[in-house]
Order: structure tokens, then sequence, then C-alpha cells
């Protein structure tokens, strides 16, 4: 069986122009963002010295291999350079070049406080379901929630199943799999993490919960119920890699079952915080 519970290798970072070449274009867009979003970014956010040289032969690389020069993270990286090189602003962070990229922190009001928070404490797991679509605009917000969950280096390895029970009737169900009307399962794409470095296990885990802690907020906030269900069945892994055809670089981490509650759980009840801070300095 293949799933996260399985020991992951470290690959060795690509080191040289040849090997970056010789990548497949998903391991190396994941390179790509490794360096840009988890190395030359923290720096210019740190008013450190940055890696030019290397960054514009990854630019170069990009272009060499024919890749999009639309594309958001080219784009990205391209004003990166050259704000860093700007030498007519104080520093990169106030250059021209990224401005598009500039956003002033949006005020909260006390009253959006309290409708996060309500989402946040209101959220119940839900486990029967009437036999009722989601519709698929509202079903793709619930998704987009899951792509804007924090990601270690922006790698995007996130990936999706999506089934409606009346189009694959069984095909997710297994011992204590609830009859939910619609299913997602969370995979990560492997090759996301194959950069080197010490993206193992734990960044993965975090990266796969946190995406599906924020669709199980989005499907409260939109009226959908669901519960998110992390066991890792025998027979119920295998016969989704079998009839989607899974390649072996793609993990399933997580499912969630959703769809329009025919139940309001109890709360669960819960300590008070003060009980559980066993340090505090």
């Amino acid at each position: 069986m293949w799933d996260i519970s399985d020991k992951y290798t470290v690959s060795e970072a690509p080191a040289g122009r040849a090997e970056r070449l010789a990548l497949d274009e998903t391991r190396f867009r994941a390179c790509f963002r490794a360096f840009f979003y988890g190395e030359l970014l923290p720096r210019v956010y740190g008013g450190q010295s940055a890696p030019l040289d290397e960054a514009r032969e990854w630019l170069a690389l990009w272009r060499e291999r024919g890749l999009s020069e639309g594309d958001h993270d080219v784009r990205f990286a391209r004003c990166l350079v050259q704000a860093i090189e700007d030498e007519s602003a104080a520093s990169p962070l106030d250059s021209v070049y990224l401005a598009a990229y500039r956003r002033e922190k949006p005020e909260i009001t006390p009253e959006d406080r309290e409708v996060v928070l309500r989402v946040i404490h209101d959220r119940r797991s839900v486990r029967a379901f009437h036999d009722r679509d989601i519709p698929d605009a509202l079903l793709a917000r619930i998704l987009a929630a899951g792509q804007h969950a924090a990601h270690v280096n922006n790698l995007q390895s996130i990936r999706y199943i999506v089934v409606n029970e009346t189009h694959e009737p069984w095909v997710f169900r297994g011992v204590d799999i609830p009859p939910a009307h619609q299913h997602i399962a969370v995979l990560q794409d492997d090759r996301c993490y194959q950069g080197g470095g010490e993206k193992n296990l734990m960044d993965r885990i975090v990266d796969a919960g946190a995406a599906t802690e924020c669709m199980l907020l989005a499907m409260h906030a939109y009226g959908v119920d669901g519960a998110w269900l992390t066991y890792n069945d025998e027979e119920q892994f295998p016969r989704l890699r079998a009839r989607f055809d899974l390649p072996d670089y793609m993990r399933i981490v997580d499912l969630i079952d959703l769809g329009y509650g025919s139940q309001t759980p109890f709360p669960p009840q819960r300590p008070d915080v003060a009980e559980r801070v066993i340090v505090r300095v």
C-alpha cells in the first residue's frame, strides 16, 4: 500500500545545469518554487544579500525548457529579481517591480472576527447526508480554499479526486466510511518534494492537513457539511488507486465526505484552554 505513512527518502537537490534540465517538468517547477519562495524571498524579507546569479540561472533554464513566460511562478520570480536589481528603490520590497504583488493588510473588524471564530467553533463532523448535489461552482470554491492553505515553499503539491456517489457508487466506501453523497480525496504529487533538503514527512503531513482544514472551514461557511477521514484502509486506497489509475508518485493522504447534512451532531465538549497550556513563560 502507498500512503502518507510510508517512509520517505530525501533526494539530493539537482546541483548543475544539466541535472536541472533533465528533471521532469513537475519536479523542475517544484525546485524552481523551492528556490524563489524558500530561499530567495526570505532573504529579501530579511534584508540579506540574495544569490542573484543562481536566480538568473533558474530563469534562463525556464526559458530554455520552453515553459510559458506568462506562468504565475515565473512572472513573480522575474519581478523579484528585477526588484533586487532595482537601485532606485530603498529596498527590493519598495521596488516598483513588486508593486503588483503588494497588498495592504486589510482591516479586520470586530464583526469579521466574530464570524471567523463562529465558523471555527460551530463546525461539526456530520456523517449522514441528503441525496442532493453540491453545485460545481460551490465545490470549486471549497477546493480553492484548500489551495490557499499554507504550504512549505509554496510547492503546490495538493491534488484532488472529487467523486459524486451517483456517478461512482461504492468506490469510496469502506468498513467505516459514512454514506456521503460526495467525496474528496486529498492527494499529493510526490515529485513536488523531490528537490532535496529537509522537505520530508512532517512537511507533507502538515501541507495536506492545512489544505484539508481550510476546506472543512469553507464547507461550513457555505452551509455544506462533512467529515474529515484520516484512517488508512487496506482496501480503500488500493481500490481508489486502481479505479482512477493513479501513478505511483500520487499519494493518497486523507478523505473528506461532504454533502448537505441530515443530522445535527451535539457539540463536542472541550476543556478550558488554561487546562491545556503546560508551559507559559
